[in-house]
């Protein structure tokens, strides 16, 4: 549970969710990426590092040079929770349905 905390609390920045947006399109350097955002780079970094401790992304440096790119797999515990939290919450719209049908029938 504590990694699926990490992934929200990762996805729950609008800076880190463009990052991950802009990630689509494939890797890209920390400064390409960090261009975008106006914020000093010791504050964008810190955004990567969110990412990055999240399973979000994973990081490659090469000298002076960091390389990001998304994680393949990385949002599979996010989506089997919420399929989860979808099955219970249909479940319950059924029941809750077939007893205003049941209680309407009474009537």
């Amino acid at each position: 549970m504590a990694n699926l905390d990490r992934l929200f609390n990762a996805l729950s920045d609008p800076t880190r969710r463009a990052i991950l947006q802009d990630l689509r399109r494939g890797p890209a350097t920390a400064g390409a990426l960090g261009a975008a955002h106006p914020m000093a780079l010791p504050s964008f970094m810190k955004h990567l590092g969110v990412l990055e401790r999240a399973g979000l992304i994973e990081t490659e440096k090469q000298g002076r040079t960091r390389s990001c790119r998304l994680a393949p797999g990385a949002l599979v515990p996010v989506s089997a929770w919420l399929a989860d939290q979808r099955l219970l919450w249909e479940e319950r719209t059924e029941r809750l349905a077939a007893f205003v049908e049941n209680h309407e029938e009474r009537r």
